[in-house]
């Protein structure tokens, strides 16, 4: 359990492996981002998978580490964490295919936005419930996903979009069946691995550059106003409430 880092010469994967719903602490954060940067050190590397086993994809941030926790320095660490996880997928040297299945939630849709293509088994769901839970952030990869107004509606609602409207929206590149989503993953990345990993290497590097947001300072500022949600004394009382809904 964990994260696993699994290789076969041109293509490696990266497994979230968290029971019981791939809701990563700090140290899951900070561990995935040295995972990713690790995945691709290999010069024959050309492709990166990123998956999970278990129910879902990502849960997002495991809300109990800042319950339990009276200071700031929990809440400090998991948005540092979150920041570099992103941060590692994005500067990833190769391309990395997100393998999403179940629930892609909070943290989930900023690994999935962030990627560079995501292949979607058909029972997967993205949503940022933030709001819900008295933060902000992701929403600069959600809007990699789907169109600016839907993004806004999400954001205010907590709604979820299923992959089949995501991949309607051409940011899901094929949904198959949950059995299927291993074997459709290597097949993409296998396409990509069979290219010259020097210049697959260079056109990631050449995409980055020009990208219209700077995703780094844009997540980085909204996590801004998660600080102050939680300066305000709102975050706890919208954490704990959702903590006691699960108890029941």
């Amino acid at each position: 359990m964990g994260i696993d880092i699994r290789g076969d010469g041109r293509i490696t994967e990266v497994v979230i492996d968290i029971p019981p719903v791939n809701a990563l602490s700090a140290d899951d954060w900070f561990a995935l981002a040295d995972a990713i940067r690790t995945a691709a050190t290999s010069s024959t590397v050309t492709a990166v998978i990123l998956a999970a086993t278990g129910r879902g994809f990502c849960a997002g941030v495991d809300l109990k580490e800042l319950q339990h926790r009276t200071d700031n320095a929990a809440l400090i660490a998991v948005n540092r964490g979150c920041f570099a996880a992103f941060a590692a997928v994005y500067d990833c040297p190769v391309p990395v295919v997100a393998a999403v299945h179940g629930y892609c939630l909070g943290g989930g849709v900023g690994l999935a936005g962030t990627a560079d293509i995501v292949v979607a088994a058909e029972d997967a769901t993205f949503g940022l419930p933030e709001v819900d839970r008295g933060a902000l952030g992701a929403a600069t990869h959600l809007s990699r996903l789907v169109p600016h107004q839907l993004m806004r509606a999400m954001v205010y609602t907590c709604r979820t979009i299923s992959a089949q409207e995501l991949r309607n929206f051409g940011s899901v590149l094929e949904v198959v069946p949950r059995e299927q989503l291993a074997a459709a993953v290597r097949r993409v990345a296998g396409e990509i691995a069979a290219k010259d990993p020097l210049i697959i290497r260079r056109a990631k590097e050449s995409l980055n550059g020009i990208d219209p947001v700077d995703l780094r300072r844009s997540y980085r500022y909204e996590q801004g106003f998660t600080y102050e949600l939680n300066l305000a004394g709102v975050s706890d009382r919208a954490r704990q409430s959702f903590l006691d809904r699960r108890r029941h």
